[in-house]
């Protein structure tokens, strides 16, 4: 094998998908599934961007509306929408999330070295979400920082509800 030749297993895969009317990208290894949007039943208390939790095969899983969180409008739903699953380190444990986002695109590679820092101005997402700035066939990818974007007040107040006395209640009301 030629020392240039790249092997596919080395580069990083990323999720792109629709937030907002911009193209985001999460690194795919952070994504556990991508399910169809179901309505998130609403849990009191839980910080204004938390939709609420959904029932995913018997776990409790946090509903976040990432345009809210980002800034944006709230996501209006659609036929597209769909939430992207991901699992975040909370507490020496790891906590399924949900990403409401407006659309799913596809599954891209995307070298390291095509990934820039993000500008300081003119973005319209606060740059500590982000990785950076990924190029890909003449158009700007925003890379998301999952561990970023969900703040750890989000991620406490979620993380909670699978540890209180109402856990059985809220997975029977949130089942199909």
């Amino acid at each position: 094998m030629n020392a240039q030749t790249v092997n596919e297993e080395e580069l990083p895969q990323f999720l792109t998908f629709a937030v907002g009317g911009e193209e985001f990208a999460a690194p795919v290894l952070r994504v556990r599934e991508i399910v169809r949007y179901e309505k998130p039943t609403k849990v009191p208390l839980m910080p204004s961007a938390v939709r609420g939790v959904i029932n995913l095969r018997g776990t409790v899983v946090p509903v976040v509306d990432l345009a809210a969180r980002l800034g944006f409008s709230a996501t209006a739903t659609t036929k597209l929408t769909s939430l992207v699953i991901v699992e975040v380190p909370v507490d020496g444990g790891i906590l399924p999330m949900g990403l409401l986002v407006d659309a799913v695109s596809e599954v891209i590679d995307l070298e390291q070295n095509t990934i820039e820092p993000a500008p300081q101005l003119g973005a319209k997402v606060h740059t500590e979400y982000l990785l950076g700035l990924g190029k890909l066939e003449g158009r700007f990818l925003l890379v998301l920082d999952v561990d970023r974007v969900l703040d750890a007040r989000d991620l406490r107040a979620a993380s909670q509800l699978g540890d209180s006395p109402a856990r059985e209640e809220r997975l029977e009301a949130a089942a199909p």
